[in-house]
């Protein structure tokens, strides 16, 4: 201890007591604190720990800090405990006591100028002055500048514990739900170069493994401060790249959930589409052999031609059969996928093209039910021996009736004897009007 300062007026017994209180307390606190420090497992671990990057460098300056703090506060306690012993010589303190406890607890105390620089970036006053041998400082200064370094220590040590509790072990919670998506995948033929999800995988694989070693070795590039003034270790971590590499192990899990079902129920699909193309298959033969009756029935018609059967997905339908029989399950998936809906077109196109060549056939079956239609009203009506009804139920018959049937001209047959039995049919003049509420027949 050097020489004391300016101290002012000699303190009283009053004030000496209540200054031996305070420092005593705050004694008690400071040591508290660094002990806690001192067992903190973020400590432990930094004190084990292979750093780089921002955490190394702030380590050293916190570590030095934690060091200095501990000579600094063993001066702060030979000065404390010095005044003690002076005020416990008695119960009534000497004018020289009181002199010496003034110097002890007002004055300033030695300390090397490296100590108080030990935190970084200077805490004192005269940290401009860094390179001073000593510094001269009272015990409440020693006190300021303690909590100060002791405040930036905690704050990297609880940082990096807040990130080593939280991101190393949800990186290998992840990375053991990825090994067993990447079994699942093995297991489906979802490999690195032969699919696009294990090429993912294998991505992903990589980004979590890099991820880990980072937060291990600098965990302190993973924390985001509290925005203002917060207490020591004020933050969270960041998880950014956790967050994303957690995403997408999710999409390729489904991806490859997608396809494990594609192998369970492949084989009913295959059936399935098999199913379709074959009745597809069918309906095209039968709109050909429709088109040829149509062709030698119906004249003066334009019959569409019809299409020959989907070879391109018969193929398709036979290497999705393969890829099943050599569990390519990955290859199955996209095929089966397209597959279902160009079968269902394709049958749909099947359904149309018979409609349209049968088209003639249901005109020519539509004129001939109403030419019986009016026939049989006719015959109710008492009128079918009309001979000129009967001549013209006679000619559209023939015409319907007939191969090749002329659809045209058949159907102005049909129109003229439709025409005629209305006619007939109609109330003549001077005839009673049918009673009210009955319908003519």
């Amino acid at each position: 201890m050097g020489p004391a300062g300016p101290t002012g007026p000699v303190m009283s017994r009053e004030e000496v007591d209540r200054a031996l209180e305070r420092l005593t307390a705050e004694h008690e606190a400071v040591e508290s604190s660094l002990l806690a420090l001192q067992d903190h497992a973020g400590r432990r671990l930094l004190e084990g720990a292979r750093l780089t990057g921002t955490t190394a460098h702030r380590w050293a300056q916190a570590e030095a800090a934690i060091t200095q703090l501990w000579n600094v506060f063993e001066t702060y306690s030979a000065a404390l405990g010095k005044a003690q012993e002076v005020r416990e010589r008695r119960r009534w303190p000497s004018r020289e006591d009181l002199v010496e406890l003034t110097r002890l607890l007002r004055g300033t105390h030695t300390v090397p100028g490296s100590a108080l620089n030990a935190g970084g970036s200077g805490a004192g006053p005269d940290s401009v002055e860094g390179a001073r041998l000593t510094e001269d400082v009272t015990l409440s200064g020693l006190v300021e500048w303690m909590n100060t370094w002791y405040a930036r220590a905690l704050d990297v040590v609880a940082a990096a514990d807040s990130v080593w509790s939280a991101l190393p072990a949800r990186i290998d919670l992840l990375a053991a739900e990825l090994r067993r998506v990447q079994s699942l995948a093995h297991s489906v033929g979802v490999r690195p170069g032969e699919h696009p999800s294990g090429d993912d995988l294998e991505q992903t694989t990589e980004e979590l493994t890099a991820l880990r070693a980072e937060v291990v070795a600098d965990p302190l590039a993973f924390w985001i401060p509290a925005g203002g003034s917060s207490a020591p270790g004020g933050g969270r971590p960041d998880t950014d790249r956790y967050d994303r590499a957690a995403r997408a192990l999710e999409d390729i899990r489904r991806e490859i959930d997608a396809v494990l079902n594609v192998r369970q129920d492949s084989e009913q699909r295959l059936m399935r589409l098999r199913d379709v193309l074959s009745r597809a298959d069918r309906t095209l033969a039968e709109a050909r052999a429709a088109r040829g009756e149509v062709l030698a029935k119906i004249a003066a018609s334009e019959v569409p031609a019809v299409s020959g059967p989907p070879t391109a997905l018969q193929e398709q339908l036979s290497a999705a059969a393969e890829y099943r029989r050599h569990s390519q399950w990955h290859r199955l998936s996209p095929l089966l996928e397209g597959l279902e809906q160009r079968a269902e077109d394709e049958l749909e196109r099947a359904r149309a093209q018979l409609s349209a060549v049968t088209a003639p056939l249901a005109v020519r079956a539509e004129l001939r039910g109403r030419l019986d239609a009016y026939k049989a009203k006719v015959a109710q009506h008492g009128m079918s021996e009309d001979r000129m009804l009967m001549e013209r139920y006679d000619a559209a018959r023939r015409m319907l009736w007939s191969a090749p049937c002329d659809l045209r001209a058949a159907e102005d047959a049909v129109l003229r004897y439709q025409h005629a039995a209305q006619e007939v049919l109609a109330p003549r003049r001077g005839d009673p009007a049918p009673a009210e509420g009955v319908a003519e027949s």
